[in-house]
């Protein structure tokens, strides 16, 4: 995964991610550097495996804020913070958004690249999540607006004649529908295509 992915230090000490790069670096992980925020904003434009390592006390725009910006902007970078001046607020808030850790100034080498495995770790889960529901999208987008009534009585547990008498259509034309779909789906079975269904139920946006 080391080689993949990259670790992006958001710090307005020069020093610290200079000491950081080093560790990051003869730690396997390619390393991008920004003394701003707005700079690592401007920059990200790709969704490569990785996560951010963020100071919390910087001019104009603070770490707890781009933590924010991020999530608005609906990117999934894992976050650690990493602060000299950290205190209980602030930490709370961040792990309540999401934060992986924590950290304190200085920090061990070895906490800090155990802490950016976990976080990796997590970004590829979510990467992963992301992509099935990409493919489930695509798949439910080939139905038509009278087999996705059709599945969705079906998932409810409706025979095909009871589907059939509520949408006032013949059987047969209920059981063409249902082989569509299944066929569209991918679903070998009733129970797989309920799973599919509650999937699509559960991307839905908030």
């Amino acid at each position: 995964m080391n080689a993949q992915a990259t670790v992006f230090v958001v710090d307005d000490d020069a020093a610290v991610r200079d000491a950081l790069t080093l560790l990051l670096e003869s730690a396997g992980y390619g390393v991008e550097t920004f003394s701003d925020p707005q700079s690592f904003l401007a920059a990200r434009t790709s969704d490569a495996p990785g996560c951010v390592i963020l100071d919390v006390s910087m001019p104009d725009m603070d770490g707890p804020m781009l933590q924010e910006e991020l999530l608005n902007r609906g990117n999934q970078l894992p976050v650690i913070f990493l602060s000299a001046h950290g205190n209980i607020p602030i930490t709370v808030r961040t792990i309540k958004a999401g934060a992986i850790d924590f950290l304190t100034k200085p920090v061990e080498g070895a906490v800090l690249l155990d802490r950016i495995q976990t976080a990796l770790e997590q970004h590829s889960r979510m990467q992963e999540q992301t992509r099935a529901k990409r493919m489930l999208s695509a798949r439910l987008a080939n139905l038509t607006a009278r087999e996705r009534d059709v599945m969705a009585l079906a998932v409810a547990g409706h025979t095909n004649k009871e589907i059939a008498n509520l949408l006032d259509i013949s059987h047969r034309t209920v059981e063409i529908h249902r082989a569509h779909v299944m066929q569209k789906t991918g679903a070998s079975n009733l129970l797989e295509l309920a799973r599919i269904a509650e999937g699509q139920a559960g991307a839905t946006p908030r």
